[in-house]
């Protein structure tokens, strides 16, 4: 039963596929192969069906997007109305002179009933019919389709970045900024397609006009030369015909032109057309006038009294109820609104569901304003797509807000609910930072960088030469709190993960490696122990972005416990290269600092006498340690050199958590970390004798006894 069933399907989509070929196919055949009277009687209705059809869907739809297949609609059904007209003018050229039924039934009713017979009032009604569908409707629908398909595309850049700010803000979620993205570049795609579509329509008509043309100078030659018919005859005859035949095609070529301007005029709009005009005629103030102008018409002498009073009745009717409607709606509202305690208290006022929020005062709200370019929002996007890429994981949104309570120059950052950084920057200045080889100094107004603690002054624009030239570095405000937002980002990426984000990793890693995956997780790691293990990594500088490797790494350290701390450090003794592929490229030293011999077996004695104490170091001595190592690192820190500090596997741990809040930027390392044949070059012994450490700094520790 299963098979079958997927054979039937199968077939069913098959045939669907093949059913516009081959309506493409007999639209070509049409007009190339003679077909009976019968067949063009079946075309013809078939004709007014699928284009009575077209105008209910374009009348019906709540947006143009919905119909976004119209234009080539557009274009099929012009295509089987003109081999239609091919079809019939080959019949009514060879069998006309036989009789009004010669073209089939349904030219002779458009030619008898609609025009009763007479061909002359045919003539007249087919060129009102004309005028209609080619000069107004036609025209007009075509100049709205050009107009709107010029202005999506000039707004199309404008509505990208809405979206992009939107989505930085936290207001819509990934999902649903690509497919906004989508529907815009559709609406793009419908309306240039709509502006060549109304082309069709036009050429339609003008062909519809060469037609019949066409079958009036051919029958009545053909009626008087090769049927020997009176020229009277003929002309009744075949122009009949010829008027039959051009009203049966272009009544549906009416309705597409109508179904054209409806869609190209329509507004998105929760209702379809009926209900959007409804609603916006259903105001009682827009009748009231209405049935007081046609009451005082209905009563001035010589008026058709029984006509216009009516009308005025029925308008004041219309009013009335208009406005009780109006009134019973608003008091159903008073009851809704009373039931809304002002004491009561929703959830979405004391919950923040943003891990990232970065709070403006007033002042700097023009930053992030799409009028200006909304330059902060460009840079967040930057931020957050470098930094995934760096981390190995997606930067959640950073939702942007104003808050009245900051000054109106401050700005404030958030992770997790907490405060991490907060600050002062004026957005029509510039920050000029002290590179610290100035050859002259700006006024301004002095403050501290608020990303690297550097001394800078706020200046005006005119004054940026001034400032580059005197050796500065100068930024914008939107750089300052962009690049701000950027380091706490980077020392916060441990607080922005969690299983969520750890499920997704491993999703991704399922592709590729789908039996690493099943090897690491439920057995031997619960998906909370992977997620502790890989926080615990990114807290320490590690990023996650080989995460292959770590999660081999992983495994082959799960055989010996899943207790995160020691699974920690035995992963980073096995992932070691990518650990110092961060602080240095390949060919490059490792920079390092290392502890004295006597000082690590004291470092290593403190742990073992508290195994799992947070600090097991005495204060006297952890200051000291702390003192002589920033010492020690102060020259590699003053140049901006990457280094790193090395020390026993045993005292690792304890000495990275000790030194993270003076060096956090700097890694401290086991020496089991780093690879065989990686070269080292040891910069200062934190310590050690004079003559011990190598040519540069030698900074002593004066406290072991």
């Amino acid at each position: 039963m299963a098979t079958t069933a997927i054979k039937r399907k199968l077939w069913i989509g098959s045939a669907k596929a093949a059913i516009l070929p081959m309506a493409t196919l007999t639209l070509v055949g049409l007009m190339i192969v003679p077909v009976p009277s019968f067949v063009l009687d079946v075309g013809f209705i078939l004709n007014i069906m699928i284009s009575l059809a077209v105008l209910m869907v374009a009348l019906n739809v709540e947006k143009p997007l919905d119909f976004s297949a119209f234009p080539t609609v557009l274009l099929f059904t012009t295509l089987l109305r003109l081999g239609l007209n091919v079809a019939s003018t080959r019949v009514v050229l060879v069998n006309g002179h036989t009789g009004a039924a010669a073209a089939g039934h349904v030219i002779e009713a458009f030619g008898h009933f609609l025009i009763g017979g007479d061909y002359a009032v045919g003539l007249f009604v087919f060129g009102i019919l004309m005028v209609i569908n080619l000069v107004v409707i036609t025209k007009g629908a075509g100049r709205v389709s050009e107009v709107s398909a010029r202005f999506t595309l000039d707004a199309l850049p404008g509505k990208q970045m809405a979206i992009d700010a939107d989505l930085n803000a936290g207001l819509v979620t990934p999902e649903e900024a690509k497919a906004r993205r989508q529907e815009i570049a559709t609406e793009a795609d419908f309306y240039g397609s709509m502006d060549g579509a109304s082309k069709f329509v036009k050429g339609d008509a003008v062909a519809g006009v060469l037609i019949l043309a066409i079958n009036i100078l051919g029958g009545l030659v053909l009626g008087v030369v090769s049927h020997k018919m009176a020229v009277g005859e003929a002309a009744s005859t075949y122009i009949q015909l010829a008027i039959g035949d051009a009203l049966v095609a272009q009544v549906p070529a009416l309705l597409l032109s109508i179904a054209a301007a409806a869609i190209v005029t329509r507004v998105s709009s929760p209702l379809d057309l009926s209900d959007q005009i409804t609603s916006q005629f259903g105001s009682a103030r827009a009748w009231t006038p209405v049935a007081g102008i046609l009451a005082f018409l209905g009563l001035l002498p010589g008026m058709p009294h029984l006509i216009i009073l009516p009308a005025a009745a029925l308008a004041g009717g219309t009013a009335w109820k208009l406005r009780k409607a109006k009134a019973a709606a608003a008091i159903g509202e008073v009851p809704a609104a009373a039931t809304a305690s002002p004491t009561a208290i929703g959830w979405e006022e004391v919950s923040d569901g943003a891990a990232l929020s970065l709070e403006l005062g007033y002042g700097l709200v023009g930053l992030v304003d799409e009028r200006k370019g909304a330059p902060l929002m460009t840079r967040i996007t930057g931020i957050r797509r470098q930094l995934s890429r760096e981390l190995g994981f997606v930067v959640p949104l950073v939702r942007v807000r104003d808050n009245l309570v900051l000054g109106p120059n401050s700005y404030r950052i958030s992770v997790a609910g907490v405060v991490v950084g907060e600050d002062e920057c004026w957005p029509e200045d510039l920050l000029a930072l002290d590179s610290g080889d100035l050859t002259a100094r700006v006024e301004g107004r002095m403050c501290k960088d608020p990303s690297f603690g550097l001394d800078a002054v706020w200046i005006t624009p005119e004054r940026r030469g001034e400032a580059v030239v005197a050796g500065y570095t100068v930024v914008d405000a939107a750089t300052v709190i962009a690049t701000h937002l950027n380091q706490l980002i980077a020392h916060a990426a441990s607080d922005l993960f969690g299983m969520d984000e750890m499920q997704k990793l491993l999703d991704a890693l399922k592709e590729s490696a789908p039996q690493l995956v099943a090897g690491l997780t439920p057995q031997p790691l619960s998906l909370a122990q992977l997620a502790a293990v890989s926080r615990a990594l990114l807290a320490e500088g590690v990023p996650l972005k080989d995460f292959r490797r770590i999660a081999e790494a992983i495994v082959d350290s799960a055989r010996e416990g899943a207790d995160p701390i020691p699974l920690v450090e035995a992963v980073r003794i096995r992932i070691g290269a990518l650990i110092v592929q961060t602080i240095v490229p390949v060919r490059m030293p490792l920079p390092v600092i290392t502890l004295d011999a006597e000082l690590e077996s004291l470092l290593a004695q403190a742990i073992r006498v508290g195994p799992n104490a947070q600090h097991p170091f005495e204060p006297a001595l952890a200051q000291r340690i702390v003192g002589a190592v920033a010492d020690a690192s102060a020259p590699m820190v003053n140049a901006a050199s990457r280094f790193a500090i090395v020390t026993s596997p045993i005292a690792r741990r304890a000495l990275a958590r000790l030194l993270k809040p003076h060096l956090p930027e700097t890694p401290v390392m086991s020496f089991l970390e780093i690879p065989d044949g990686k070269a080292v070059e040891v910069v200062a012994i934190v310590g050690g004798k004079p003559g011990e450490a190598p040519a540069a700094a030698r900074p002593r520790l004066e406290m072991v006894q």
